[in-house]
């Protein structure tokens, strides 16, 4: 770990062009950007790419590599899905699922690193049930789920004229961010 400049990898968002998960993904990686830490992002766009994990297979290989080599070399992560049904989307569970390449690693799946969470559902009960799946599975993946988790409500406005996220949304994320990097920026 770079102990000035950590790596924070952002993981999610849904196929749209105009994906409101990825773009609250995005601002929550500038954020990290602002405050020093290197970051990558694997979008919806990418995780639509990778095949269906499938455990008897073994390893994907590709961009699924890619994204396990990511996580492995990262101090903080950030997962950003829409709610689904009271649940991530498949496309971030997928993404999620090709990390079994990193059971045997020194750092086996999350473990060892603060993991943000982002959510956007149309309704308070849809966020709140997907984060708490959300946060379900960063546990069984080891992964230390920040205290403040973002829900956005996208029934209700999101961003302002300018397409900036509205005040208390840009705040909630530069909250799940802080609280990923303070805990990057202090792990031995």
């Amino acid at each position: 770990m770079d102990p000035v400049r950590p790596l924070i990898v952002g993981i999610g968002g849904s196929t749209r062009a105009t994906s409101l998960t990825d773009e609250l993904l995005r601002a929550s990686l500038g954020a990290a950007s602002a405050r020093g830490a290197r970051t990558v992002a694997f979008s919806g766009r990418f995780l639509a790419e990778l095949p269906i994990y499938a455990a008897d297979e073994g390893p994907a290989g590709g961009d699924a590599d890619e994204l396990a080599r990511a996580v492995a070399g990262a101090d903080g992560v950030i997962i950003a899905t829409p709610g689904y049904h009271g649940g991530m989307s498949g496309l971030v569970k997928n993404g999620l699922d090709h990390l079994e390449v990193l059971r045997d690693d020194v750092r086996p799946y999350l473990s060892g690193r603060a993991v943000g969470t982002i959510v956007t559902a149309a309704g308070w009960q849809a966020c709140g049930s997907t984060l708490v799946s959300l946060r379900s599975t960063v546990h069984a993946l080891r992964g230390w789920p920040t205290p403040f988790g973002a829900t956005i409500n996208t029934a209700e406005p999101v961003f302002d004229e300018g397409g900036a996220p509205l005040e208390r949304i840009a705040a909630a994320l530069q909250l799940v961010t802080t609280q990923v990097i303070d805990f990057a920026e202090r792990r031995p």
